[in-house]
């Protein structure tokens, strides 16, 4: 097949550092590429994925995020450059609303975010118009009015994450600094489990600044370290040395992808059932959910997991080429036209939860 890809205007691809979606589409560009296909990737100019890129694309614009003049702009540059292809999977919100995307080409949309009420509309007409995937089916069931084709877990390509020894003696928090993530929940937890916590934030955006500025710098003491916002290696490293990794998420995540992340590193994961977290964590296997008032409870058994267990979860269920497989049996599904696309759509949505 010839897929072409587009990703968002503000993030290269892949990230330096934060950066969820891209790091998904790097992943699938590279295992359709290493799979045989030919890839076509419409990303911002200074991305390093290594697959032939559309030209003409701009820099990566991160102090432009989510403003929408910036994505129409580099949605018309990618559609221009993707007119020699057999599907297309967009990863930007605007895309499959674009009005010139080339005739008879199948286009697949991602969608990375919780379906908020504004983007129902969105997605119920870009439902009309092509195949949807959910990246769980908590994400899913908040929205059974969108057609929802397939619900396709996300997956990394692990073979360059080291398993630690979960040896440091300390817990850790790796997100953006905003309330949902549940920073400040971690603090508090760490504290009772009486273990420091290393945190590694996001923190560039304004509200971002002064989430941690007004909320969180206060609370820091001499049981918390903060090392900032770190690339893989250190965050691999960070992770893996930790006794658990928390996530004591106050918000419907649509899929956590730093779980798995810590997984690969042999770290369970302690947090909130919200969201996609029952999707990813297996209790008693690889990590434990449950209040955030008892979370510190399970860090002692926490510690007692299996290290290569987690690991081996996470290869079993989060891999690379269980992600890029299903996304490929969609496309040729589309394809071939043997979609749910003729289906009813509460139909199409049950049949993939």
């Amino acid at each position: 097949m010839r897929i072409g890809l587009v990703a968002g205007p503000w993030i290269p691809v892949p990230p330096v550092t934060y950066g969820g979606t891209e790091r998904v589409v790097d992943t699938l560009a590279r295992g359709f590429a290493a799979a045989g296909h030919e890839v076509l990737l419409a990303a911002p100019s200074d991305s390093a994925c290594p697959v032939p890129r559309v030209p003409g694309m701009r820099p990566s614009s991160p102090d432009a995020l989510n403003f929408s003049l910036s994505e129409l702009s580099h949605v018309a540059r990618a559609y221009e450059g993707l007119q020699d292809v057999d599907i297309i999977h967009d990863h930007t919100l605007a895309g499959p609303l674009y009005l010139h995307r080339p005739e008879g080409v199948p286009t697949v949309t991602t969608i990375h975010n919780l379906i908020g009420e504004d983007a129902v509309d969105i997605y119920r007409a870009v439902g009309r118009q092509g195949a949807i995937i959910a990246i769980s089916r908590d994400q899913a069931l908040h929205a059974p009015e969108v057609p929802v084709t397939r619900v396709i877990h996300h997956g990394m390509d692990m073979s360059a994450v080291p398993v630690g020894s979960g040896r440091g003696g300390y817990l850790c928090f790796v997100g953006r600094s905003c309330p949902d993530k549940g920073l400040l929940e971690a603090i508090t937890i760490a504290r009772r489990a009486r273990m420091p916590l290393k945190i590694a934030v996001k923190m560039r955006e304004d509200d971002e600044v002064s989430y941690f500025r007004d909320v969180i710098e206060p609370m820091l003491g001499s049981n918390e370290e903060f090392v900032g916002e770190i690339d893989n290696a250190a965050k691999y490293r960070l992770m893996g040395e930790a006794v658990a990794f928390l996530n004591p998420i106050q918000w419907s995540e649509p899929f956590g992808l730093v779980m798995i992340e810590a997984l690969a590193t042999g770290t369970p994961v302690i947090g909130t059932p919200i969201g996609s977290a029952p999707e990813i964590i297996e209790p008693g296997r690889t990590g434990f959910l449950g209040d955030t008032v008892k979370l510190a409870g399970y860090v002692e058994a926490a510690a007692a997991l299996d290290r290569a267990s987690c690991r081996r979860a996470a290869e079993e269920r989060f891999s690379a080429e269980r992600m890029v497989d299903e996304h490929l049996q969609l496309y040729r599904d589309l394809l071939e036209r043997r979609t749910l696309a003729g289906l009813p759509h509460a139909v199409a949505v049950h049949q993939n939860l």
